[in-house]
């Protein structure tokens, strides 16, 4: 009761003292592979083109302009994505971690899936959110959807190389509206390619559970938390 009024009224809360952005991406970095192995770009929010060991994957891609049921109303982005939607290069993977909407766009899965760069990739999400894939264009045979703990391996398309994804608990939740709380399942995710592991909190909150993964997953080469 003491916050919602300062975020609903006070500006301050909301939007940053300095305007953010814009922000550009030169798409020539995608000509030639990281010479490590490991790269990733930020695209705002938590929308990341992650790239390890050979195989390219966008992470809860959002090109909304605001984040809601509709696209008229909800928390609007505060700078355009750094990477435009013709700009994006052959995928191999698309990662989504939960289906809140900012990070599972309607919109933005419904253009992703009709993209030429796209038409080869791996689907990988969390229990029930596969539904919701396909209501927005996926193909079911293209998405897999994992409890925590349990993992998948995807090869990719463009340079035949693999990788292994494993869902893993987080300290969040799930739902887009008001009677589907808790009704999709929400993770967090260890990436592992040939020689790079990398770990994606998603929007977990800070717990215990960091360590044990850490442990029993780790080291990590990257964190995006």
């Amino acid at each position: 009761m003491k916050v919602l009024p300062l975020f609903l009224k006070n500006r301050a809360e909301r939007e940053p003292r300095q305007k953010l952005g814009p922000f550009r991406t030169d798409v020539r970095v995608y000509e030639t592979p990281p010479e490590n192995g490991l790269r990733v770009t930020w695209l705002g929010h938590s929308s990341m083109l992650l790239e390890i060991d050979g195989v390219r994957l966008l992470i809860d891609p959002v090109w909304n302009e605001r984040a809601g049921p509709v696209n008229w109303a909800g928390p609007k982005r505060f700078f355009g994505s750094p990477l435009r939607f013709e700009e994006i290069p052959v995928i191999d993977v698309v990662l989504i971690s939960h289906d809140h909407y900012d990070h599972l766009g309607k919109e933005t899965i419904q253009r992703l899936s009709r993209l030429n760069v796209l038409e080869k990739s791996h689907w990988v999400t969390t229990l029930g959110v596969g539904r919701l894939l396909q209501r927005f264009g996926v193909s079911g045979e293209r998405i897999t959807e994992l409890d925590w703990t349990q993992s998948v391996r995807v090869t990719g398309s463009a340079m035949g190389a693999a990788c292994e994804f494993t869902a893993l608990p987080a300290r969040h939740f799930s739902g887009r509206g008001l009677f589907d709380r808790f009704t999709r399942l929400w993770a967090s995710f260890v990436i592992k390619g040939a020689k790079h592991t990398v770990f994606y909190g998603a929007d977990s909150g800070w717990w215990d559970g960091f360590a044990e993964i850490g442990a029993a997953y780790g080291p990590f080469d990257l964190t995006m938390i």
